[in-house]
């Protein structure tokens, strides 16, 4: 928690951190107009910030992008499909797939039921009436798909919930129905993320002033931390919703929800350093003007290398495949910005406007004793911990490494190579129910096929190749003379389809030079069955002549995937070698900031394995996406680096007065309580994202919150003192602080 000059090294004969002896009260140097506008400036500069933030949270909907294809690089076989597919159809569409289902068979009053819903469905804004397919039965008889093309400008997921709000008015007993397809799904997204603004702000807030209540022990300061926070967050939605509306900065449900928490957790981190400083510069000095800058002063450096840290680390991003990875970098980093923005002049001028009162009703008093002042003697918690450490630390950073290495073991269980997208809403999908019944009673991946653009020229081969591969079911090519808009192919050419009148005969659509074709798989179109369909026939294309794409849903899930793992494999090693250059000018050491990197990942790695081990076994999730460890890595290492920062700068200004191994156990003392509290709410705020029906926030909660648990009871208070302690002075090497402390 310290760092350079200590606030009470401006006390006279009073060395840093000795504590010996309580300044005199005198008359402070700054001017009383200075000390009484200076704060009322700031808050009033927060207070507009806070109120143009607000209206930001209604926007967020309005801005944000949930559709996975956005996500994907430009450069992705999906992407370019997906960016060609309206010069093929006519316009912008994601088709929504209607399943009807009646187990003893569809009667003949069901038909007359299904055909009034698809003329009442085909006049609903957002619906392409001319697009939307007949009725078509199953082999089974069982049930009825509809296609329902919606228009994408048009804010499909409302289109969705219109219809299914009329066709559940409609549906008489015994006959089920849901909305399926691309569509439904992005609907089932949207309602899931529809409790960012409400429920997960609240719950991170109560969670947050709970634990600052029990901390403090006061009914006034929590509010003014959790404040602080509060104006940070809307500050930075504000911004990012400003940078989303001028197409800067790509926002998403999953990137607001981790903004959210991470701006909550960051700014009461570093909150709580700066209230632990300015309690102790108040039984320093008399005025509360002299108290705020002296504690200002020593938490300064301390919170602006941790908040430099994680917005090196969050930056690192940029460098992602994923837009969806890339675009969290510059977000989360802007979250960072107002975090600490807030904590070094909202916070400081609502502290100097309150002063002791803050306290109350536990008030710290000028000239009362320090913690510090006994150090490892004194009575407590942390004095005793750090008694502990000095006696053994050999035999207890061993133990600590060994207990985090066994529990690393549970990665070797660890399945993050994707899940369907269906798999992505935890709980009740409507969308993914309906999908089951799709795969019970049609091919796999009706409504949701792999389409194929190639060059007319090689539509003959690239048809051949695609009706021979396994897993293929059927195969059409999109037409302007076909009523459902296309021709069946098969190993004889295209065919003619059938309207009212009989069979009509009609030429591919050619844009370009190019065909669009739609294979429809045995196989669901999110499933890996699915994938490896796809992934054939790429390969199949990658030795034929001329450029044939292939895209869909299976495709989008491949590309992410394949982005998801460049991702982790390029961010990872290098958010390490970032944090490791700031440790290495921070602590003007080699061999400490080696150190504590190492620790970092140890621990990293122990609550990855411990997840897979809950993910497996307790929850029985289906696996994770790939994306899941790095981001689990960047949030645990960047953050779990600022106790590192706040320990070992403590541990540093200490030591040059009393030695590394005094110097340890004081630092220990000192940062012990407001480590643990930082690090309790920072657990509790990213649980907090586990109310979310996310698989993938779900996941990220849990694995950051444990880790941060696990980095600040065992890392922080135990293995980092006890190796720090056990190499002593050399820990400093090569700097001269390692040749000349004791």
């Amino acid at each position: 928690m310290s760092h350079t000059p200590s606030p009470h090294q401006d006390a006279p004969k009073h060395a840093a951190s000795n504590h010996a002896a309580p300044r005199q009260a005198a008359p402070s140097s700054t001017p009383r107009w200075v000390r009484v506008v200076t704060p009322v400036m700031l808050i009033l500069v927060w207070f507009v910030v806070f109120g143009a933030g607000g209206s930001a949270f209604g926007q967020v909907n309005d801005v944000a992008e949930n559709d996975q294809v956005q996500h994907l690089p430009a450069s992705a076989d999906a992407t370019q499909v997906h960016e060609l597919e309206p010069e093929f159809r006519g316009d912008d569409v994601v088709p929504a797939v209607i399943v009807f289902e009646r187990d003893s068979g569809i009667t003949d009053a069901d038909s007359t039921t299904i055909d009034a819903v698809i003329d009442h469905i085909s006049g609903i804004e957002g619906v392409d009436g001319d697009g939307v397919s007949p009725a078509i039965l199953s082999d089974d008889g069982e049930a009825v798909q509809v296609v329902v093309p919606l228009d994408a400008s048009i804010k499909p997921a409302d289109t969705v919930e219109t219809i299914r709000a009329y066709v559940a008015e409609e549906m008489p007993d015994g006959l089920d129905a849901a909305v399926a397809g691309p569509a439904g799904l992005s609907a089932d997204i949207v309602d899931a993320f529809g409790g960012l603004d409400g429920l997960l702000l609240i719950v991170a807030l109560a969670v947050v002033l709970v634990i600052l209540i029990i901390v403090y022990r006061s009914p006034l300061l929590p509010f003014i931390v959790l404040g602080t926070s509060l104006v940070a967050l809307t500050g930075a939605m504000f911004t990012v919703v400003e940078l989303a509306k001028q197409d800067v900065v790509v926002l998403s449900g999953q990137t607001q929800g981790i903004l959210m928490i991470l701006v909550i957790g960051a700014a009461t981190d570093y909150s709580l350093l700066y209230v632990s400083r300015f309690r102790e510069a108040l039984r320093d000095y008399d005025k509360k003007w002299d108290a705020a800058w002296a504690a200002l002063r020593g938490a300064t450096p301390a919170i602006l290398a941790s908040g430099g840290t994680v917005i090196a680390g969050l930056l690192c991003l940029l460098l992602s495949e994923l837009n969806s990875n890339k675009a969290l970098g510059p977000v989360a980093a802007i979250g960072i910005v107002f975090a600490l923005l807030a904590s070094l002049t909202l916070l400081p001028a609502l502290l100097m406007w309150a002063g002791r009162v803050a306290f109350w009703p536990i008030r710290p008093r000028f000239g009362q004793e320090h913690v510090l002042d006994k150090g490892a003697d004194g009575t407590g918690l942390w004095p005793a911990i750090a008694r502990f450490v000095s006696r053994r630390p050999r035999t207890i950073w061993i133990a600590s490494t060994v207990v985090l290495a066994a529990a690393a073991f549970g990665l070797v269980g660890l399945k993050a190579d994707g899940v369907s997208q269906s798999e992505f809403v935890i709980g009740h999908s409507e969308a993914r129910d309906g999908q089951a019944v799709l795969d019970e009673h049609f091919p796999g991946s009706a409504g949701t096929p792999a389409v194929i653009i190639a060059p007319e020229t090689s539509l003959d081969a690239v048809s051949d190749t695609v009706l021979s591969a396994d897993g293929v079911d059927s195969l059409a090519v999109i037409s302007d003379d076909s009523p459902s808009g296309t021709l069946p192919v098969t190993d004889d050419g295209v065919q003619p389809t059938h309207g009212p009148r009989g069979p009509i005969d009609g030429d591919p659509k050619v844009v370009d030079g190019d065909v669009m074709l739609q294979a429809t798989l045995e196989a669901p179109g999110d499933s890996a069955e699915a994938e490896e369909v796809v992934r054939h026939l790429r390969a199949e294309f990658a030795d034929a002549d001329g450029d044939v794409l292939v895209g869909g849903v299976a495709a989008t899930a491949i590309d992410t995937i394949d982005a998801s793992v460049h991702d982790r494999n390029l961010v990872i090693p290098l958010v390490l070698v970032v944090i490791l250059i700031i440790l290495m000018l921070l602590l003007r050491s080699i061999l400490a900031p080696v150190l504590l990197v190492l620790t970092v990942v140890l621990s990293f790695a122990s609550a990855l394995g411990v997840s897979s081990l809950v993910f497996n076994g307790i929850f029985q999730f289906p696996g994770a996406d790939p994306s899941v460890p790095m981001f689990g890595f960047v949030f645990l290492v960047a953050l779990g680096i600022d106790y590192n920062i706040f320990l070992m700068t403590r541990v540093r200004e200490e030591s040059t007065v009393h030695g590394t191994r005094e110097g340890v156990t004081r630092g220990l003392v000192a940062t012990g309580g407001v480590i643990t509290s930082a690090g309790v709410v920072l657990a509790a705020t990213f649980a907090a994202l586990g109310v979310l029906p996310i698989l993938f926030l779900v996941q990220i909660s849990f694995i950051v919150a444990f880790g941060v648990l696990l980095d600040t009871i065992i890392v922080r208070s135990l293995l980092v003192p006890a190796l720090s302690t056990d190499i002593g002075k050399a820990i400093w090497w090569p700097s001269r602080l390692s040749r000349t402390l004791n």
